[in-house]
């Protein structure tokens, strides 16, 4: 489902885009042009590669360490229906 946003934020947010590609346009054309091809191939090489993998869920600066030996999760035991007794 879309977010619906009002005309005016839509209207800013298309002079934003619009603003960002002159910017662009502009930053392109004052570069030499083996920079800009080299810039090019750059961004183009990093959009084919796609996102990064997600990173565990850790505190920040955590080292992804194993347990210590002995120190090891348990394993869960599957839950069975407790059996009734019979009378």
């Amino acid at each position: 489902m879309a977010t619906k946003h009002s005309r005016r934020e839509r209207e800013r947010r298309a002079a934003d885009n619009e603003r960002v590609r002159q910017v662009e346009a502009a930053w392109i054309a004052s570069v030499p042009p083996a920079v800009a091809k080299a810039f090019a191939a750059a961004v183009e090489s990093a959009r084919t590669r796609g996102p990064e993998p997600r990173r565990p869920d850790m505190a920040p600066g955590t080292l992804p360490r194993p347990p210590r030996p002995g120190h090891e999760p348990k394993v869960k035991v599957e839950e069975r229906p407790k059996r009734r007794r019979a009378e």
